[in-house]
């Protein structure tokens, strides 16, 4: 499930863009998978306070809720939010 959008441009081939979620999550009988969390500098530098997960290529896994710290969880949501549209490349 997928929360707002955004316009992404790929930063190894300006080709390929479109409309993504800006933030979402994918409940799995393993862990949980939350995504647009580790997208942006903010993000990145709040995400080791997080609590117990790991990272994907583009998200992050997180077996029970118990193990991280809603507080910084929702302040990677709100930041993930608040991303703004890719910039177009320059030609």
């Amino acid at each position: 499930m997928g929360y707002g959008q955004y316009q992404y441009v790929s930063p190894s081939n300006p080709r390929n863009c479109g409309v993504w979620p800006k933030t979402g999550f994918s409940p799995r009988k393993a862990q949980l998978s939350l995504y647009g969390l580790k997208d942006t500098p903010a993000g990145a530098a709040l995400l080791p306070g997080l609590g117990t997960c790991t990272e994907g290529a583009g998200c992050v896994y997180v077996r029970k809720l118990e193990d991280i710290d809603e507080a910084v969880l929702r302040r990677l949501i709100t930041i993930a939010f608040d991303r703004p549209d890719d910039p177009e490349p320059a030609p």
